[in-house]
């Protein structure tokens, strides 16, 4: 009887192939490598090896190694404190994934809700600029991860410069109409806070001028914030 050639098997077949021959291997590995470090979290494979192994199931593939990261901190019962992850290998899974999968939400989620809020301000700073970096890449679909890095900023670096050039950033790129005002109006709120009065009303006078805000109620309320800024300023002189 003639052998068929592996192009008769279905994708689906072949990436469920795959799946488990991924589990069996992570699972030899887990089982001989109980005493697992943070620093064994190796170099992800190229995008192109990824895509191939992937027979057309990217998305797919995508959340497997989406798992893969995220148990990473928890092998053979070894808990790693995220902070001692490899952040220059991590980033590098987390761009694979959005790579094979560029509608994903979840790794931005991670990046932002997770490993940007370790204890270490040096990995902190590396996973912001790592979400800003894919906020450019398509910021009307991620920036909510930029606006959650501002505050984090704010918050948490105590690093006002840094929280309004990721206000700006979204207020400059993130122009389609699902956008939130309140999410355009970040920068107003972190120049006030920087006590850039001044700043602060020129921006809110020219959201007013652009026509791109048509809520009434948004209307007044920048108004009303412009007014308030004014009085302070003439409080001041």
């Amino acid at each position: 009887m003639r052998e068929r050639p592996i192009s008769f098997v279905p994708g689906s077949a072949l990436f469920l192939l795959l799946l488990g021959l991924v589990l069996q291997i992570g699972w030899h590995l887990s089982m001989s490598a109980p005493q697992a470090k943070a620093e064994d979290l190796a170099a992800p494979p190229s995008l192109l090896s990824l895509d191939i192994a992937s027979f057309g199931e990217q998305i797919a593939l995508s959340k497997i190694l989406m798992l893969y990261v995220q148990s990473f901190d928890s092998q053979s019962g070894v808990d790693i404190p995220y902070r001692k992850l490899n952040y220059e290998h991590l980033q590098g899974w987390l761009t694979r994934v959005l790579e094979l999968d560029p509608s994903a939400q979840y790794p931005l989620f991670a990046a932002s809700r997770i490993y940007a809020e370790v204890g270490d301000e040096a990995k902190q700073r590396s996973m912001l600029n790592f979400i800003y970096q894919q906020f450019l890449i398509d910021p009307n679909r991620r920036w909510p991860w930029l606006a959650h890095a501002s505050v984090i900023a704010k918050h948490r670096l105590k690093d006002l410069p840094l929280a309004r050039s990721y206000a700006q950033a979204i207020r400059l790129n993130a122009t389609g109409k699902d956008v939130p005002n309140w999410a355009k109006q970040m920068e107003i709120f972190i120049l006030q806070d920087m006590n850039e009065l001044e700043s602060a009303k020129v921006l809110i006078g020219g959201l007013l001028n652009s026509g791109q805000i048509n809520d009434p109620n948004e209307i007044r309320f920048l108004q009303e914030k412009l007014n308030a800024l004014e009085r302070h300023s003439k409080s001041k002189s």
